[in-house]
């Protein structure tokens, strides 16, 4: 585990559902409308939390089945009791070594997970080998380096403020690849040469401040776990510090914008 991403926490679903779960369904939900899959397909999706995507894909898109895996068994658990459709199977699994035999799915997805792979690179290898040929291959990730997932950015550069080492923990100087250019660069080196990459956009929506900053002391995810690493005293500096460029009173609103990706794997 390097430094930078040792509080790339994510089994807690409770947690993550404060923090990041309910933006990230909002995206799903858009997701799939932009695939425009073909139905009756055998899918799987990569690293699929607390079930988000898999939803997404079950209420509009018609599968046939969904297998979903994650390498949290605490996310497999919370996302099969979320879900609870019997064309969905829940089972753990490395996004770097699916199990599951080659070709064997029709669309393969994953939802903000890509970044997180120790290659990227070798898991869009990886996807591709487990989808059929003439497969969808897809997937989302946030759009960092562009400010696109807004509450995230903020609290990082609040505390950067406060501690000028925790700028190397900014996700958006973690995962530089995660533009239109450095996506498409990533899908030509795995061979992807024909992948078309899109913004899609939501707005994150808080009532005051006590709801935008309550889900970064859970600490599941980066940005939560590290601010339980704080001292008291450093949380309530950059709680102030957070609350002075946000405001303490009224409604906050942030934009949440990934880049989403989707190719046709072709027959050979």
């Amino acid at each position: 585990m390097t430094e930078t991403s040792k509080f790339d926490a994510w089994s807690a679903g409770d947690a993550y559902q404060h923090y990041m779960g309910r933006w990230s369904g909002l995206i799903a939900d858009k997701f799939v409308d932009w695939l425009a899959p073909p139905k009756g397909g055998d899918w799987l999706d990569v690293g699929c939390g607390t079930g988000a995507l898999t939803s997404a894909i079950l209420r509009k898109c018609e599968p046939a089945s969904v297998t979903a895996i994650d390498q949290s068994e605490g996310f497999v658990n919370d996302a099969k009791n979320r879900v609870g459709d019997g064309r969905a199977v829940f089972k753990t699994g490395d996004a770097m070594k699916i199990p599951a035999k080659n070709a064997e799915f029709d669309v393969v997805t994953s939802g903000l997970v890509l970044n997180f792979v120790s290659d990227m690179k070798d898991g869009l290898l990886e996807f591709q080998r487990v989808l059929v040929p003439g497969g969808l291959l897809s997937f989302y990730v946030w759009d960092y380096p562009g400010g696109g997932m807004g509450f995230i950015d903020a609290f990082w550069k609040a505390a950067a403020k406060i501690d000028p080492q925790a700028a190397e923990l900014d996700e958006s100087e973690r995962f530089p690849v995660c533009t239109r250019s450095g996506l498409t660069d990533l899908c030509r080196s795995a061979g992807v040469a024909a992948a078309d990459v899109a913004a899609i956009e939501e707005t994150t929506v808080f009532s005051d401040f006590e709801e935008f900053w309550r889900p970064f002391t859970l600490g599941a995810g980066p940005a939560p776990g590290y601010c339980k690493s704080l001292s008291e005293d450093q949380r309530d500096a950059l709680k102030n510090e957070l609350a002075s460029k946000l405001g303490g009173d009224g409604e906050i609103r942030l934009p949440a914008r990934v880049w989403a990706v989707k190719a046709k794997i072709p027959r050979f």
